[in-house]
């Protein structure tokens, strides 16, 4: 499974292999999902980082 780059509500970006639809162990919260942000060591909610190519 290849990491997902997310951004969390602070605005941190990190790199999650933890993000897929498919995991169920993860609590979806809207567009995003709550995920621990390693940077502030917080349950935020994190969204897919579009990169432009």
């Amino acid at each position: 499974m290849e990491p997902t780059v997310v951004r969390c509500a602070e605005g941190h970006e990190f790199r999650t292999s933890t993000f897929p639809m498919q995991n169920l162990r993860s609590n979806r919260i809207g567009p995003g999902r709550l995920l621990r942000c390693p940077r502030c060591a917080r349950l935020r909610q994190a969204v897919p980082v579009s990169r432009r190519r």
